[in-house]
């Protein structure tokens, strides 16, 4: 609940950027306890970047999937927020100075800023920081190579064109989930040094994790999706059957990519684990969004 306040308090402050609708109040408290479930030990206050890194992400899917009708305003996105994160004095805030940028934009860079400011606090920030930089230019590269795909995929539709992005190409795009981002700012603020040491290993495994929560979102979502206009991996060919195969693979190379980390860097391999068996459960009730 402490989470839960804290988020609403703080998108407060960007009016534009989060809307009543689809930002109800079921969706900050769905995004507050799946991150407290990942690690129930923590604090509301160690738990904070965690969970607005989280909200950020689905601010950010919100502007480049619902609000961008061009690419431009896309483009518009990726080079407001990657001006945040350039190479400056962790803490450093940047300026926006687009002319014509739209204020959601604007506000969704000051966002990213906010968390940074988190960051920036903690002394494993320096060291880290460009495993940041690079996750937020990742998570930034696959929102708009989705935005690319879901009007190609709409306009070959419309012409009676099968489309050609397939399955593959769309789950190695994964990093537009933003989990891995998540995992980044939380690590970098909350690990110990003993832990840290050992981040590139846990990306890795986080990124394999990431290809499980997005499969798992579109099997939840496909019904919304298409009434969106989004894209899901249901719509390139594959079925239920083939999608809970692929996830069921993929679990079982998390688990074993793991076993090491669980000696190395116990607690983050919890909270990996967790995040796989409660994204599960979840998905296969509901997902987070309200309604438009």
């Amino acid at each position: 609940m402490d989470c839960q306040r804290d988020l609403q308090e703080w998108a407060a402050a960007y009016p534009a950027l989060f809307p009543s609708r689809p930002f109800d109040a079921r969706l900050f408290s769905s995004v507050a306890l799946a991150n407290a479930f990942g690690v129930p030990g923590e604090t509301s206050e160690r738990l904070r970047v965690a969970t607005r890194a989280s909200l950020w992400v689905f601010a950010a899917d919100w502007v480049v999937d619902y609000t961008a009708k061009t690419y431009d305003e896309v483009e518009a996105v990726v080079r407001e927020c990657m001006a945040v994160v350039r190479p400056r004095p962790p803490g450093e805030i940047a300026d926006p100075v687009q002319n014509g940028t739209s204020t959601v934009v604007l506000e969704l860079a000051r966002c990213l800023a906010d968390i940074q400011t988190d960051l920036a606090a903690v002394a494993s920030c320096d060291s880290h920081w460009g495993m940041w930089r690079d996750q937020v230019r990742r998570y930034l590269a696959a929102v708009a190579q989705e935005w690319e795909w879901k009007a190609a995929h709409a306009r070959r539709e419309q012409d009676g064109v099968t489309p050609e992005l397939t399955f593959e190409r769309y789950l190695a795009n994964a990093d537009n989930f933003g989990s891995s981002l998540v995992n980044i700012a939380h690590w970098i603020f909350t690990c110990e040094p003993a832990a840290l040491r050992h981040l590139e290993d846990l990306w890795k495994v986080s990124e394999q994790v990431q290809r499980v929560l997005r499969l798992l979102n579109d099997l939840a979502s496909y019904e919304r999706d298409l009434t969106w206009g989004d894209l899901n991996a249901l719509m390139l060919g594959v079925d239920r059957a083939a999608v809970t195969a692929r996830i069921a693979v993929l679990v079982d190379e998390c688990h074993e990519m793991l076993r090491p980390l669980r000696v190395t860097c116990p607690a983050e391999a919890v909270y990996l684990e967790r995040q796989i068996g409660y994204s599960t459960g979840f998905y296969g009730t509901t997902d987070y969004w309200g309604s438009l």
